[in-house]
């Protein structure tokens, strides 16, 4: 199974805009990659969500992220910062997430991060490239899968 990590904007384009990532949500909800998540990409994703320009209430991003996004994910604990060198240090918790947590892949619209192509074994790609690597989705009700903790 494909193990990913999705950065905060495409989470945020899947979930609240669909569009050209809106096919990510039933691709992590119908169990096609383990979805990989930190303490730190979370709450990346919650102050990013409690923007005025998203106009959410509390009561909508916990809707939200607790029907559309967190059971479907793998948590990973990060134990410690791993050493690598990026241009924006902000990026490094998506980074952090995705070597903890022994992803496959990556994937972001950040030049930055897609200037890479890849950090140690992670291929950094672009939403549309995840996508079609998954393939076409399979008919089939949507499974909660549940929370677990890589170590």
């Amino acid at each position: 199974m494909i193990r990913a990590v999705l950065d905060t904007n495409v989470i945020l384009s899947a979930l609240l805009f669909g569009g050209s990532t809106g096919g990510l949500v039933k691709a992590w909800q119908t169990g096609r990659f383990h979805l990989l998540l930190s303490g730190a990409l979370l709450e990346e994703i919650l102050r990013v969500l409690a923007y005025p320009k998203f106009h959410l209430t509390e009561g909508e991003i916990r809707g939200l992220l607790e029907e559309e996004f967190i059971p479907f994910a793998e948590t990973v604990t990060i134990r410690r910062q791993p050493a690598v060198r990026l241009r924006d240090p902000d990026d490094l918790a998506v980074v952090a997430c995705a070597l903890t947590g022994r992803a496959q892949y990556l994937v972001t619209g950040d030049a930055d991060l897609l200037s890479l192509e890849q950090i140690r074994y992670v291929k950094i790609i672009r939403p549309a490239d995840f996508l079609a690597l998954l393939g076409p989705p399979s008919p089939g009700p949507v499974r909660p899968r549940p929370n677990r903790s890589t170590p």
